[in-house]
């Protein structure tokens, strides 16, 4: 998969996702994506929104999608690998980049992936689950990137991902970006009291 040339800062941030793979089963840092493109995608996101371009997400694939609130809550909008708009453009960029070099340093093999806005209104949530499907085994990572601005712990809306013996619960902050297997790790969205945003999706080996 082709993509940009990735430069010493990202080299950085892309270390320190597969890292904390590696060592604690997720990575986390806090600048995968500049603050200019995080404000730019949220802008976005809110435009969809309130033009009503987003519609309930589901639960299951092909025959057994179903629509279950006592599930999930968010709305999503599903962005293009071949955008034209700016911002996710630069956006796909930055994950095709991630892409080359994880599948250069850690021989993963990814060559696709799929990403979307995720809107959670104040009072949704999503309940305890894995990313893969049993009817589809493509999905191999799954990367989240909160677009929230000036978020409280009191806002509620902590992902929670569940170990064996452990339990971390991470702050949805604006430019965060959380990264973990997409069949290893059980997690949840807890119920949030204000609109809850980010860009959520995976990694995929078709």
């Amino acid at each position: 998969m082709e993509s940009e040339f990735i430069s010493p800062t990202q080299v950085q941030d892309f270390e320190d996702l597969i890292d904390g793979l590696l060592t604690r089963n997720y990575g986390l840092v806090d600048h995968f994506l500049p603050p200019a493109l995080v404000a730019g995608l949220r802008e976005n996101l809110l435009v969809h929104f309130n033009s009503g371009n987003m519609h309930p997400a589901g639960v299951g694939k092909r025959f057994s999608y179903q629509r279950n609130l006592k599930v999930r809550g968010d709305l999503i909008r599903w962005i293009d690998n071949d955008s034209k708009d700016p911002w996710e453009q630069l956006f796909n960029e930055r994950i095709k980049s991630f892409i080359t070099y994880l599948n250069q340093t850690c021989y993963t093999g990814i060559n696709d992936y799929e990403f979307h806005y995720a809107y959670y209104e104040q009072g949704s949530f999503y309940q305890r689950h894995l990313d893969q499907f049993r009817v589809d085994q493509g999905r191999k990572f799954s990367l989240v990137t909160y677009l929230n601005a000036d978020w409280q712990a009191s806002d509620g809306g902590q992902l929670s991902l569940y170990f064996e013996h452990d339990e971390m619960t991470i702050d949805p902050q604006g430019g965060r970006t959380v990264f973990f297997k997409s069949d290893e790790i059980e997690h949840e969205v807890r119920l949030a009291t204000r609109p809850r945003i980010s860009i959520a999706g995976w990694l995929k080996h078709r």
